[in-house]
């Protein structure tokens, strides 16, 4: 990074620090690589995590194999704007037709592992059996969530991400039948707007969330908005909202 644009990151270090608290652990995500990258190393416990997510910072292993953390805060960063998200009417006829069974939290580890195995990353090979263990403990201390998406009793889909106060960071979604994984979407975004969340961030847009209504943000923006929601008392809730 030149002497100029440490500079410029620097007086929007300065403004979105305003809102956010002190990290424990990282640098300023404004400070990130051109790429994105904040950080190598550090440590894969819910700690880092919640100190990560609460400055606008993921952690993305790129080295298969390799015993080496990656964390992340690209620029621009991909959300769903809650409120805002239009979804086709034959994907909302498939969530009211009954033929899917949606519900919260009963299967975190199910769908943690389909995302592992059938999801929608390239070669998924991100999801390394430490981050599933991370991300299993976050849930066990109620800052993970899941979606679950069921056809006859069966685990055919869902969606899982981090809660913290009026931010939702969705991490992954998988699909084991057509639709199962937007399904898991439209019941989750709903969900969080009724709760009272304001920012649902997706990190990066795919050709799959852009047809769910991703947008890109700047980064700066993404920041200010995370200080606000983070300040939210809101409660993601152990009952799943109705599609009106």
């Amino acid at each position: 990074m030149s002497t100029a644009a440490h500079a410029q990151a620097r007086a929007r270090v300065f403004t979105s620090h305003m809102l956010l608290p002190k990290a424990k652990f990282f640098p300023p995500a404004e400070l990130a690589e051109p790429e994105g990258v904040v950080l190598f190393g550090g440590r894969l416990n819910t700690e880092w995590l919640l100190d990560a997510y609460t400055h606008g910072i993921f952690p993305w292993p790129i080295f298969e194999g390799a015993d080496i953390m990656v964390w992340w805060s690209p620029d621009p960063r991909a959300i769903f704007e809650l409120g805002r998200m239009h979804f086709a009417r034959r994907l909302l006829r498939t969530c009211r037709s009954g033929q899917f069974q949606v519900t919260l939290n009963r299967d975190f580890a199910g769908v943690i592992n389909g995302c592992a195995t059938a999801g929608d990353r390239e070669q998924n090979t991100w999801l390394t059996p430490g981050m599933i263990t991370a991300y299993q403990k976050l849930h066990a201390e109620g800052h993970a969530h899941s979606v679950e998406v069921w056809r006859a009793g069966e685990l055919v889909g869902g969606t899982y991400g981090v809660a913290i106060g009026g931010f939702y960071a969705g991490e992954s979604m998988f699909h084991r039948e057509r639709d199962a994984s937007k399904v898991a979407i439209v019941y989750l975004a709903r969900h969080l707007a009724n709760c009272g969340f304001t920012l649902f961030d997706i990190q990066q847009r795919t050709t799959h969330t852009a047809s769910l209504g991703a947008i890109e943000i700047p980064r700066a923006a993404y920041l200010a908005r995370l200080g606000e929601a983070i300040r939210l008392q809101v409660s993601f809730g152990d009952e799943l909202s109705p599609l009106e």
